[in-house]
């Protein structure tokens, strides 16, 4: 929507720069393009908005037809009203051609971002974020298992489950995208292979609602963020640190928050830029605009905020 919005009102802005010779010109001539552009955009893409998983279900050349039908009915509706006000630049058969270069335009412009983002291309530059993860805590998780093999062989039993289960995430096909509660066992599982290391020193608490596990999400999402927040904000410190991690359903986004303790002096141990950008990378190849990811210090303490489009699998709420 953004787009359609930025570069509808960039062509009238284009057409008003034509028509004038003087800058205060052009803008008195922008302003009256836009009482005859604005009310047909946003009544168009309103009506798109709410016929979008209808269009969705056809296919694309009807679909783009039916599109194409919609705003041209709806740009000769608000333009004859304009007209019969008074208000209007141009007729509605001027006003409707407009419409159906814009559209034609549009649609140019998104089926060249289609194939550019094609899914061979995009599975190809997922394939190669998700090979950079590879967990420094796996050395260290096998010589913790290697000490208790004697002490406490269930406890090292256990551990070792965890730890294939996690070369098993890290090794999988990453195409698909992930339910939230995967995430949350595959990120416990890896909570309790660093409590071997760090006993009492690593304070987890979680906060997740239980209505977001059905939440689908990049794999391995959730993992490399806690990872960060051990290696950069509890293993530094010489007393016990709290890991604060959440999840909730805010409108149609699942927010996911992960806060560490922040240590300024540690800052320069690389890895967290990297992992921050290769998840905000993997973001942008699943979700596009959709979804975000923001950092933020505050009283010491380091804070990533994630949102998601809500999505769930077929058949799930």
């Amino acid at each position: 929507m953004t787009r359609v919005l930025l570069a509808v009102n960039l062509a009238g802005l284009i057409a008003a720069l034509v028509r004038s010779r003087e800058l205060l010109e052009a803008v008195e001539q922008f302003a009256q393009i836009a009482t005859s552009l604005e009310p047909s955009l946003l009544a168009s893409l309103v009506v798109l908005h709410l016929l979008d998983r209808q269009l969705r279900r056809l296919t694309y050349p009807v679909g783009l037809a039916i599109a194409f039908a919609l705003v041209a009915a709806i740009v000769c509706g608000v333009a004859g009203g304009l007209s019969a006000l008074g208000l209007g630049l141009a007729s509605p058969a001027w006003s409707v051609g407009y419409a159906f270069l814009m559209c034609a335009a549009l649609a140019a412009y998104f089926s060249l971002r289609e194939r550019a983002f094609s899914p061979a291309l995009a599975e190809a530059r997922l394939q190669a974020l998700q090979a950079r993860i590879r967990p420094h805590f796996l050395f260290n998780s096998i010589n913790a298992v290697l000490s208790l093999m004697r002490q406490d062989p269930r406890r090292a039993e256990t551990a070792l489950e965890d730890l294939a289960e996690l070369f098993r995430s890290v090794m999988t096909d990453n195409r698909n995208l992930v339910t939230l509660e995967e995430e949350v066992v595959l990120t416990r599982r890896y909570l309790e292979l660093e409590h071997l290391r760090l006993g009492e020193r690593l304070v987890v608490q979680w906060q997740v609602d239980p209505a977001c596990l059905p939440a689908l999400v990049p794999p391995m999402v959730l993992q490399p963020l806690v990872e960060n927040a051990v290696y950069h904000g509890i293993e530094p410190g010489s007393q016990p640190g709290t890991i604060d991690i959440s999840a909730r359903r805010v409108g149609d986004q699942v927010r996911l928050e992960l806060v560490n303790p922040y240590w300024p002096e540690h800052q320069h141990r690389q890895g967290n830029r990297m992992a921050l950008a290769n998840i905000g990378e993997r973001l942008l190849l699943h979700f596009d605009v959709e979804a975000s990811l923001e950092t933020s210090i505050v009283d010491d303490r380091f804070r990533i905020c994630i949102n998601i489009p809500w999505k769930t699998a077929v058949g799930a709420r």
